[in-house]
């Protein structure tokens, strides 16, 4: 279905190329995950399917690639949309049309199906995305996840032979996220449909795949089962990393292999009891029967909560329920509000200029909107100078998030995990009092995750500082967060420490509470912490 042959990628004013000499083949009705690192060239490789690369982005492409015996240097990407179906990293970019079921039905007008046709179509993704609820809905009032699910919707409807998505669940709960991927999953061995799939959380897709392409971000590359792959990858779920952690001959990629493989540990070891992390008593963020709505749609319904100095706080629930919300509330952002917010006892929508930099760091689900100049450097160069620090501070932290990023790139050039870092980099050199982060681990590997865990840490604890985030990432929250507030339907139903949370929630558990089940562990550090504890 797709050839790759001696295929060669470089940009213009790059000293190195993105893929060098790739040849591959995908067959039809085959689920390839393609992974590697932020900035690797995963968005790059998935654009030369449909022509996009070099078509519209530039480039130097040596070699060829055909799609169904179509060559992509021959046929322009408009003349492959019957063909293919392509989701990007920001759903939001491709969207033309107000409402759900226009834009459903969007590029079958442009295709001039017959009506019976689009009405048909679009009735039956709506029942398979589980949009139906959603179909009079306005997309710019949608939360991130319902976007992306109306993205893959849209390509969906067009009944392509292939299907392209770059990172289609990095904004979806984890029970969103099953659901999609099962639906993947299902059209590959029900249709034959050919999926390419780029995505960083591991933990969730890499069951679904029946091979893996590692882009290594030199230009080199390397193909095989998830099992050969996973062998020596450096980037890896946690549930690989736990298996070499325990010195395991074999890496099993699901829960069940793990937990068959790990019965005789778990028999062994007693119960054990993880410890609390102490957390200051002094409210820092005070939120009092705050309500949201947008138009006759309620989003928040009289939320009362405190956040205290030293915490990590992480707000979790399904796509929808009003996270995003709450923190736009918290960061002064959000207009249409009941009720009271304070930060350090200053409300927050009265904060300003300098005191509200100085007090709030916020970065919103599109980390975009806080980048405006022409060059990373330009950014940074203006940070420093907002924020009066010292020459070179934001890139310097830039450097520890995501390293190797030219200066002279302009930031629409970044990659998403790229511009986050970026973003974050901004607002952290200023050092808020209180920090807001919305879906902060979109486009980031494990290695961008565990420098920004790191310095989330650092930030709380050495710095004594507060710390809210929104994210469906249950490996992040069980790394870093000291307390879980779970949201539905614009209601807490759920706050207490992350531990206690998350083991409460099949759902939301992380990959190796699963596994080591009942014992109270949620991270690979903590078996790793236990079993030496236990070793005499």
């Amino acid at each position: 279905m797709i050839k790759f042959s001696n295929v060669s990628l470089i940009y213009p004013n790059s000293t190195t190329t993105v893929i060098e000499d790739l040849t591959l083949e995908i067959g039809e009705g085959e689920l390839v995950l393609v992974i590697g690192p932020t900035g690797s060239g995963k968005s790059s490789l998935l654009r030369l399917i449909n022509g996009l690369v070099p078509h519209h982005t530039g480039g130097i492409l040596a070699g060829n690639i055909s799609v169904n015996g179509l060559s992509t240097r021959e046929v322009k990407p408009g003349g492959l949309a019957h063909l293919i179906g392509i989701v990007g990293q920001n759903p939001a970019n491709g969207f033309v049309a107000d409402t759900v079921e226009e834009e459903l039905a969007f590029a079958m007008e442009a295709l001039n199906l017959p009506n019976e046709t689009m009405r048909k179509r679009v009735e039956e993704v709506l029942d398979v995305m589980s949009l139906a609820p959603l179909r009079s809905r306005t997309i710019a009032t949608l939360s991130g996840g319902e976007q992306q699910r109306v993205a893959i919707a849209s390509a969906l409807v067009m009944h392509p032979k292939v299907l392209v998505l770059d990172e289609p669940t990095s904004a979806l709960d984890p029970i969103a996220a099953e659901e999609v991927l099962s639906i993947l999953h299902r059209l590959v061995h029900d249709l034959s449909l050919t999926i390419i799939i780029a995505e960083h959380k591991l933990e969730r897709v890499i069951g679904f795949a029946d091979r893996i392409l590692y882009i290594n971000g030199d230009g080199t590359s390397s193909i095989g089962t998830p099992e050969a792959i996973m062998k020596n990858s450096s980037i890896a779920p946690p549930i690989v990393h736990l298996a070499r952690a325990l010195g395991l001959e074999e890496v099993g990629l699901s829960v069940r292999d793990m937990r068959r493989k790990t019965a005789k540990l778990r028999e062994s070891t007693q119960l054990t009891e993880r410890p609390m992390t102490p957390v200051s008593a002094r409210p820092v963020i005070e939120v009092s029967k705050l309500g949201v709505a947008y138009g006759t749609k309620l989003a928040l319904n009289s939320i009362t909560t405190t956040v205290f100095d030293n915490e990590i706080v992480a707000i979790m629930g399904r796509n929808g329920a009003g996270k995003t919300s709450l923190l736009k509330a918290i960061a002064g952002v959000n207009g249409a509000q009941s009720g009271s917010v304070t930060v350090h006892s200053l409300l927050t929508k009265d904060l300003q200029s300098k005191l509200r930099r100085e007090t709030i760091g916020y970065i919103p689900q599109e980390p975009s909107d806080l980048l405006y100049s022409q060059s990373v450097e330009k950014e940074c160069e203006q940070a420093d100078k907002d924020n009066q620090v010292a020459a070179g501070t934001t890139f310097s932290l830039l450097n520890e998030l995501v390293p190797g990023i030219s200066l002279h790139t302009h930031p629409r050039d970044l990659s998403e995990g790229q511009r986050l870092g970026l973003a974050l980099s901004v607002v952290l050199s200023a050092n808020p009092k209180v920090l807001i982060l919305d879906e902060p681990t979109r486009g980031l590997d494990y290695e961008a995750k565990r420098s920004l865990t790191r310095i989330l840490l650092e930030f709380a604890t050495v710095f004594n500082r507060a710390v809210v985030l929104a994210t469906h990432d249950v490996e992040l929250v069980a790394e870093l967060a000291t307390r879980v507030i779970f949201i539905a339907d614009g209601d807490i139903v759920a706050d207490g420490p992350t531990i206690d949370v998350l083991l409460s929630s099949p759902a939301f558990a992380p990959q190796v509470a699963k596994i080591m089940s009942p014992q109270p562990w949620l991270t690979v550090s903590d078996v790793v912490t236990a079993l030496d504890e236990k070793s005499p």
